[in-house]
């Protein structure tokens, strides 16, 4: 299970880099893994940022910090009683959508989502590289149109393919 747990994280952790354009193999990414530093960790961001090929804009960062309470208080209330794996979907969207830091938001949300699954019992979504295209294009949808179908099912298939993985090796 040490084992398992181990090549996940990893695995999880080079996919989510990867669809941020890294281009690091995984024996890279576990030596990265052994020390990140950024000076704009865990501040929010005080300039207005764009996403490369998206429709979406992220809000003017003069909002963010208003924007971040609203989020917490719509994941504790108006969320608490969807289902885990909708939830856990809804967290990374809306949490990239305000997009509050300069740098690793999508790492950030990718790691929300699976906290939001694993404390439901879930095992993490590992969302591939490969679904790079496609990944973008639904959180784009769910962006600029309000509806996250699209997303949902999108992390619905990576927590069944999970799933699958885990019940292989028990």
């Amino acid at each position: 299970m040490k084992s398992l747990l181990n090549h996940v994280l990893i695995d999880w952790t080079y996919n989510s880099n990867a669809i941020e354009g890294n281009t690091l193999t995984i024996s890279e990414t576990k030596v990265v893994l052994e020390g990140i530093h950024d000076e704009n960790a865990g501040i929010y961001r005080k300039e207005n940022v764009l996403i490369g090929g998206a429709s979406h804009r992220p809000p003017d960062h003069v909002v963010v910090q208003e924007l971040m309470e609203r989020f917490v208080e719509t994941v504790e209330n108006e969320w608490s009683t969807c289902h885990p794996v909708e939830r856990a979907a809804k967290v990374h969207a809306e949490f990239v959508k305000i997009h509050p830091f300069i740098d690793g938001n999508g790492r950030t949300s990718r790691l929300l989502m699976n906290y939001e699954l694993m404390k439901a019992g879930f095992p993490p979504a590992v969302i591939k590289a490969n679904n790079r295209a496609q990944y973008y294009d639904a959180l784009d949808h769910a962006h600029t149109t309000g509806n996250d179908e699209l997303f949902i099912q999108l992390v619905s298939t990576s927590v069944n393919e999970s799933l699958d993985l885990w019940l292989s090796v028990i």
